[in-house]
C-alpha cells in the first residue's frame, strides 16, 4: 500500500539524534503537517524546537515501559504514522560475564519496545489507514560476533514487524521494515564501523519506500548488498502468502 508523509501527522521515537532526527527533518521537509518528537529527555530537542516551530511537539516517551508508551498514545491521539527508531546497541559478543544482562537490556528497547508501540498505536492507525516503520538493522539477518546480543534483538524485531506487515497489513496499515548498514550514528562509532552512510540516506529512503509500498528498505550501499543476497529467500518465503 502506497503512503505519502504530506499532510500527515507523525510520531518519531528516539527523534532528538542520529537516524531519529533525520527522520524528523525529512518528514518535515516532505511536507507533513506535525512531527511528535518522542524521547526520554524532553530537554534534548531544543534544536529540532527552534528549527520548525509549531510544525514539531516534544513528548516524553520510554520504550522500556509499557505504562509510559500507552501514556504517549494517549497524547498522541491523531497520528497517521508512527516510525519506531528508537534502540540501543551495545557491543557485547555472546560469551561474557554479563551477556544475559546485556541481552536482557536490549530486548526490552529493541523487540518489546516495538511490541509495546505497535500494540498502543494499533488503533489509531488502523482508523487512519496509517504507516507503522520499524527500524530493523542488517543485523537482525545476519549476527555480527562483536555486536551478538543487539543482532539477536534486533532478529526479534524483525519476527515482530513481519507478524505485523501481516495483521495490521490486512487492516490497512502500512508497514515498514528497515535495514540500515552502518550509518554515521554515534551506534557506528561505538562499534568501530568506519565509512558509515550519511542518516539522510535512511531517512530520504523512508519516504521512497513507503510511497512504493514497500516491505522492506536496505537504504546504504552496505545494506544494497544484503538486499541483493536476501530477496529470492524473501519473495519467495517472507513475503510469500502460506
Amino acid at each position: 500500500m502506497s503512503f505519502t508523509i504530506e499532510n500527515k501527522v507523525a510520531l518519531v521515537t528516539g527523534a532528538n539524534r542520529g537516524i531519529g532526527k533525520a527522520i524528523v527533518e525529512s518528514f518535515v521537509n516532505h511536507g507533513a503537517k506535525k512531527v511528535y518528537l518522542a524521547v526520554r529527555d524532553i530537554s534534548s530537542t531544543k534544536e529540532l524546537e527552534a528549527k520548525y516551530g509549531n510544525k514539531v511537539v516534544t513528548l516524553k516517551a520510554d520504550v522500556s515501559s509499557t505504562a509510559a508508551i500507552n501514556e504517549l498514545a494517549k497524547q498522541a491521539n491523531d497520528v497517521d504514522i508512527v516510525v519506531n527508531n528508537a534502540g540501543i546497541g551495545t557491543p557485547y559478543a555472546t560469551i561474557g560475564k554479563d551477556v544475559e544482562e546485556d541481552f536482557t537490556a536490549q530486548l526490552q528497547v529493541n523487540a518489546f519496545g516495538l511490541l509495546r508501540i505497535a500494540n498502543a498505536f494499533a488503533q489509531q492507525l488502523e482508523e487512519k489507514k496509517g504507516a507503522l516503520v520499524q527500524l530493523n538493522s542488517i543485523a537482525s539477518l545476519k549476527n555480527f560476533s562483536q555486536l551478538s546480543t543487539y543482532s539477536a534483538s534486533k532478529a526479534a524485531s524483525y519476527s515482530l514487524t513481519q507478524g505485523l506487515r501481516t495483521e495490521l497489513g490486512a487492516k490497512g496499515v502500512t508497514v515498514l521494515s528497515v535495514h540500515p548498514g552502518p550509518i554515521d550514528t554515534d551506534m557506528s562509532a561505538a562499534a568501530g564501523f568506519e565509512g558509515a552512510a550519511a542518516t539522510t540516506e535512511v531517512s530520504e529512503g523512508i519516504i521512497t519506500a513507503l510511497k512504493a509500498g514497500d516491505f522492506h528498505l536496505f537504504p546504504d550501499a552496505m545494506a544494497k548488498q544484503v538486499e541483493s543476497a536476501y530477496q529470492s529467500f524473501s519473495d519467495a518465503i517472507v513475503l510469500a502468502d502460506f
